[in-house]
């Protein structure tokens, strides 16, 4: 479903991001990402998005390889993903319903459909009572419910998630990432890219650990050793 065949990325500011990565993601995964701020975490999901394209090697995404994509592809592509990030980055001056509702108007889903997938997704996130407020109404824990609302739209078959639960307290985090479990377990892969290591040591779950542009450890090819989880 993923799969990533020797990958390099280079920027021209900051330089080298990803050396050398390989590794593939099964459909109905639920994979976590770890590893030090400038490992390459955020690299590795914007590839899987296709942000960026790699400098070298190969990125594998639902049959769509980077190599010579073309934007169409990329906008195809993007349609069958969901993507969370940290900052929410919900529109402040709409509602609930209408943030979401957004996502699906800007693919020409037909008015029609809109209304009752708003709220099928709204109820699914735990949020229907509270579709009229607007984003500064709502609590963080809340507001990260709406943006994965709106990263579902498409019934993805992976959801990427860039520290979705980094803003977020102790209560809230657990209730978001209750909430990606229900998700997963419904049959969406999700990626998920975090600091918060007591969560990803409580939960028995894969984990890639990143660290100077690199896969240092993979939870799936050796079960004898522990992660180094580096914060």
């Amino acid at each position: 479903m993923i799969r990533f065949s020797h990958v390099h990325k280079e920027y021209p500011r900051t330089g080298v991001a990803l050396n050398d990565v390989s590794f593939a993601v099964n459909r109905g995964e639920f994979v976590f990402l770890t590893g030090p701020s400038g490992a390459g975490k955020s690299s590795i999901l914007k590839l899987i998005y296709m942000d960026e394209l790699p400098t070298k090697g190969d990125v594998m995404v639902s049959g769509t390889h980077s190599t010579g994509v073309k934007r169409k592809a990329i906008s195809l592509l993007r349609r069958k993903l969901g993507v969370v990030f940290q900052d929410f980055r919900l529109l402040e001056d709409r509602s609930v319903e209408a943030n979401v509702a957004f996502a699906l108007e800007v693919i020409g889903t037909p008015r029609e459909k809109i209304r009752p997938k708003v709220a099928r997704l709204l109820t699914q996130v735990g949020l229907a009572s509270k579709a009229t407020n607007v984003p500064r109404e709502l609590s963080g824990g809340e507001q990260q419910r709406v943006a994965i609302a709106r990263a579902l739209v498409n019934d993805p078959f992976v959801l990427v998630a860039d520290e979705p639960t980094g803003n977020l307290d102790d209560r809230a985090t657990r209730g978001v990432f209750q909430l990606l479990r229900e998700i997963n377990a419904a049959g969406t892969a999700v990626v998920m890219a975090t600091h918060n290591l007591e969560l990803v040591k409580r939960e028995n779950l894969r984990v890639l650990e990143i660290n100077r542009g690199q896969v240092v450890y993979d939870s799936n090819d050796d079960k004898g050793r522990a992660p180094e989880l580096t914060p």
